[in-house]
């Protein structure tokens, strides 16, 4: 991972971070080997983010709950007080909340490029798309 090598970190991931990885349930389990404590933020409803980690069968030190993203990392942070809290987001907005309350960003790409974690879109091709876009398919 990218960074200063501690492995006394904290790391969330926006829940749209990861949607976009090919198999998150791995990345949790690769990232726990080398932080302390993982978890999910989101602005979506509890229920949103629950049914993806049982879905994808992640087990989370933590997550947003019913309140913002903001206030989340900041109660995140002071809760778990770690060297590092690092936030792997996916767009400008995740990097301006990072900044302002105190968080490390890493954009997903760069995270995945450097835990060599897989995206979604790398994915090899689904053999049952060819299905879905067959004109004489029912």
């Amino acid at each position: 991972m990218d960074g200063g090598g501690s492995s006394d970190m904290t790391l969330a991931f926006e829940l749209e971070a990861l949607k976009r990885l090919a198999r998150p349930e791995e990345v949790f389990s690769d990232a726990r080997g080398w932080t302390e404590y993982v978890g999910v933020i989101s602005e979506k409803p509890t229920y949103v983010v629950t049914n993806f980690t049982r879905k994808n069968r992640i087990r989370q030190d933590f997550f947003s709950g019913p309140r913002g993203r903001r206030e989340s990392l900041e109660s995140v942070k002071e809760q778990f007080q770690t060297e590092r809290h690092v936030f792997v987001g996916v767009d400008a907005d995740d990097e301006a909340l990072a900044e302002e309350v105190g968080w490390e960003y890493l954009p997903l790409e760069r995270a995945a490029e450097a835990a060599d974690w897989t995206l979604a879109d790398d994915e090899e091709d689904d053999p049952t798309e060819e299905l879905d876009q067959r004109e004489d398919w029912p």
